[in-house]
């Protein structure tokens, strides 16, 4: 079976973020090593394990790209915005463990918080919704 582009690219996607998460442990591991009380930044733990559950859940996305009934555009829109959501919470993790501001983003709130959230649950939820009605009309009716 010849794997699609738009799973190529989703596959691709799962593994820059495996990558992105290893370098991510290595971070993590410097920080408790050097550390007095030998633990990372709150942030620093929380991008490393959110991206390694991401890589994974990208792998998930991926396997309903290809089993899908709908066509490569649709597919790589619903996935793209799942998987550009993924990165943005890593990549928020990663502010705040760098920043050293906040071990909690939500108790300290900044201007759009609410709406990055909104859009966050919209885009993940709606994109595989979209990807599991196309996996369930193809491969199930």
């Amino acid at each position: 079976m010849e794997l699609g582009i738009d799973t190529k690219v989703v596959l691709l996607a799962a593994g820059l973020i495996f990558l992105w998460a290893l370098a991510l442990g290595v971070w993590k591991y410097r920080q408790m090593a050097s550390s007095k009380d030998h633990l990372a930044h709150p942030y620093v733990d929380t991008a490393h394990r959110a991206a390694l559950l991401y890589s994974f859940a990208t792998l998930l996305v991926a396997a309903f790209v290809q089993f899908s009934g709908w066509n490569a555009i649709v597919n790589l829109l619903s996935a793209g915005a799942i998987v550009l959501f993924f990165a943005a919470a890593i990549g928020t993790y990663v502010y705040h463990g760098w920043r050293r501001d906040t071990d909690n983003q939500f108790r300290d709130r900044v201007h759009g918080t609410t709406a990055f959230m909104i859009a966050l649950i919209v885009a993940e939820i709606g994109g595989f919704v979209i990807l599991l009605v196309g996996f369930v009309w193809a491969q199930l009716l």
